[in-house]
């Protein structure tokens, strides 16, 4: 995880901001087990990230800079175990292109409303 992920996103349009790039590798035996998987959990955004990349031909190993936000057409992962993330970062674009933008909303009032603990080391959510 680089610490761009952290840095807010400043941008008047989500679109225009600048995302950082990750480096990655995944296992030759990893992937060919991932790939036809029926079902896939990805534990954090990064690899949601990385997961998505090789769905789409990146190679095993090297720098993923795809910028995941509401719109984006998932085709391998189908369920996300993540954090609650503070607002106006790339990582909440991520969860709302994962279940949409207003159920997002609708989850983080009542994450708010229960007092969920946000960020790194706060709550986490599954999403399927």
């Amino acid at each position: 995880v680089g610490l761009d992920t952290f840095r807010p996103v400043t941008a008047a349009e989500l679109e225009r901001h600048e995302l950082h790039s990750e480096r990655y590798e995944v296992s030759p035996a990893a992937w060919g087990r991932i790939r036809p998987a029926r079902r896939v959990l990805a534990v954090g955004t990064t690899t949601v990230r990385v997961l998505e990349s090789l769905a789409r031909g990146a190679p095993l190993a090297g720098r993923t800079d795809l910028f995941v936000t509401p719109g984006f057409e998932f085709r391998r992962v189908d369920s996300l175990l993540t954090n609650f993330h503070l607002p106006r970062s790339t990582l909440l674009a991520l969860v709302m292109a994962f279940c949409g933008v207003e159920e997002t909303r609708s989850l983080y009032r009542l994450a708010i409303d229960e007092r969920y603990r946000f960020y790194s080391f706060g709550d986490a959510m599954l999403i399927r």
